[in-house]
Order: C-alpha cells, then structure tokens, then sequence
C-alpha cells in the first residue's frame, strides 16, 4: 500500500512537515511495510515560503521596512536564481499587529511595497508575491506609493495610504515611479476569488476580523468602489471584478492596476512547483491531507480542495484530518471524502487540542489505517 500524505499547517500548532510526521507515525504503528510518502503543501497564504523550502534552495533576504502601522520592523523575503518570492504577511501582516491596534481603517500594504522594490533594485525582476494574513484593505496603495506612484485628493493634496483614505482618492499619478513597469513579471498567489468590492468584496467578508466595526466596512467598501473608478479612469484598468482581486484587502487589484501582475491560484502554484501532479502518477493508493480548521472556506480553494480535485482525476481515495470541522455537511458533499476525522470530536479541550495536535493526530491516523483495513 502507498499512502500519499499532503496536509496543510494546523495553524497555531503544527507546520505542514510536522502533520506529515505526525500521520505518518500513526499509519507506520499499525504497519511499518506501508509505503509513505510526505509532501507538505500551503495554499499560498502566509507559510507557503516556509513550504517551497522543502523543494528548493532559497536564499534569505533581510530589509528594514515599514509594518502596517508605519514602524520600523526587518521583513524577509526569498531569492532563487531570478525570482523573489515575497510574502506580504511579512511586512504587512496581522500577525505583525497587538489584537489592541488591529483596524484595517488604519494599516497599510506601504512595507509590501518597500520588500518589491528591495528585490527590484536587486535585478529581480520575477516576483511571486504571497497575499495571505494580510492586515490591511487599502487596494495596495500603500505597496504602490512605497513604488513612486502617488495619490492626490480633491486639492491635490497627496493622502496617506491606509484604507480609510481610499475614498479620498481624486487622481493617481506616476510620473515618479521607481522602477520600469515594462521590466517585471508579477505573479500574485491567492487562495480566495472574492472581488474587490461588494457584499463578497474585502471590506465585507474579511474587515471583521481585521479589527473594523460595521460602519468602518461600509465606508472602506465605499473607499474600494471609488478606488475602483480612479484606476479606471487614470490607469485604464477595470480591476473591482476579477476573481482574487478582493485578496489582502484589495493587494489582488493593486498589483494587477499598478504592477500589470497576474493572479493564480495559490494551491495551484504550489502543486505545480512542487511537482503534486507527477507523484499521483506514482500508484498512491491513498491520500490523507487536512487542515487545522475544515469550513466552507475549505472548498473555495484551500489545500484540501486542491487535493480532492486532482484526486478524483486519477480515482484516489482522499481521507482528511481536521483539528476542528465545521460545515461538515458541505464537506462531504463538495469533497466526497473517504474518512473524515477531526482532533475536536474526540472530546478533548481546545487547550489540548492545540497544546498536544501531534499525538492526537498520531492517534487518529493509527485510527483512519485501522479502519481501512477492517
């Protein structure tokens, strides 16, 4: 039997290796002659540099660069050969952010745009740019001023770049950029498709957990249509309606707008990079994935969705293991799994849960192989 492991972080507990560790030493007590292999995956959220690790030589680059709240912090990103692969959580992350200071009325993308021009002024001029964990939902103005481009109210007056002053914004100007538009080859990676506005748009759908009251999302949407009409009308650029361009608060169309970049999938790019598809050629007669939180969310284009896609393809039973499952119904309906397992319905505290995630992973893949063989 060859058993195909490729899970997803349990976020807060276990990097993507340990989880395969993890299930690997459950499947490997019940029996040692089954056939593992152990392929860690992201879905190009923040993390997924941690990932490419595993697959590639990639050097480390330090900067000094503005956090979302315009302090001096050091970000990294990584080079390899011509590339610079940039994670925006990096310089522009909530996790950079005290739960008292989260407000994405008042953060900034500013440091994101200091990390590309560090890898530009360093002939790199491929740059995969990862949006997950983002803090912000100013529509990359912050990234692009840290670039040269400016953005003037109605007096002509150039505004801060946070999300809140979005709205302001009367015309955009690039007559000072700092690097050749023509030069770069943007790749953005995201795993969400919302828009960049509208009752699925960034402001909706993620202000709330970025620190913004009910009123403050009504007007940071209001921010992003106007955003919306002066890339428009300056750039000549329709970006509010593309799939991922509502990603990192709005970073999804800024970067199309002011770094003519494309998006992809991020589960996509990492099975392509890390060469997922050529291993289900291999005979896996099973794959177990999971995440750390199974939701609706799940099926809109994480890790496991990636999975189950590719998995009906070459006919491979998929089984997922989950620290806590909500929208189970809708799971196992858009997902067809084989097992379904999850750390939480074994009864135990959230504390342990979290605390202890290996052991009890180890326990339910002992389970999951225990039940197949039955």
């Amino acid at each position: 039997m060859k058993v195909l492991i490729a899970p997803d972080k349990f976020k807060g507990s276990l990097s993507a290796m340990e989880v395969c560790n993890a299930i690997e030493k459950g499947i490997k007590k019940v029996d040692s002659t089954i056939d593992t292999i152990k392929h860690p995956l992201a879905d190009g959220g923040e993390g997924t540099l941690a990932i490419l690790q595993n697959y590639f030589d990639l050097k480390t680059v330090t900067v000094s660069v503005k956090d979302p709240l315009f302090r001096t912090i050091s970000a990294k990103y990584m080079v390899s050969k011509d590339t610079a692969f940039i994670e925006m959580a990096n310089a522009s992350g909530l996790q950079l952010l005290k739960e008292n200071e989260k407000n994405c009325s008042n953060t900034t993308t500013y440091g994101t745009g200091q990390l590309i021009l560090d890898a530009i002024d360093k002939n790199f001029y491929n740059i995969v740019l990862f949006i997950g964990g983002s803090a912000t939902n100013d529509g990359g103005i912050g990234m692009a001023a840290a670039l040269g481009y400016q953005f003037l109210d109605k007096n002509n007056i150039e505004i801060n770049p946070i999300g809140k002053e979005i709205g302001a914004i009367e015309n955009i100007k690039k007559d000072n950029l700092k690097f050749e538009i023509e030069t770069l080859n943007v790749t953005v990676i995201c795993d969400v498709k919302n828009p960049l506005f509208g009752k699925n748009g960034a402001a909706y759908v993620y202000g709330p957990q970025k620190g913004t009251s009910k009123r403050e999302i009504e007007n940071l949407d209001l921010g992003l249509q106007n955003f919306n009409r002066q890339v428009k009308k300056h750039l000549g650029k329709e970006v509010g309606i593309i799939p991922g361009s509502g990603a990192a608060g709005g970073l999804g169309a800024g970067a199309i707008a002011f770094l003519n970049a494309k998006i992809q999938s991020g589960i996509d790019f990492v099975m392509e990079e890390t060469g997922f598809d050529e291993l289900l050629k291999s005979n896996i007669d099973l794959i177990i994935t999971g995440e750390g939180s199974l939701d609706k969310q799940t099926i809109e284009g994480k890790v496991i969705k990636g999975i189950s896609d590719r998995a009906k393809q070459y006919d491979i039973p998929v089984s997922i293991i989950a620290g806590i499952i909500e929208d189970e119904e809708l799971i196992r309906v858009n997902l067809k799994p084989k097992s379904l397992y999850s750390i939480m319905k074994s009864g135990v505290a959230v504390e342990d849960a979290i605390k202890n995630a290996a052991s009890h992973i180890n326990i339910i893949a002992e389970k999951l192989i225990t039940d197949l063989k039955v």
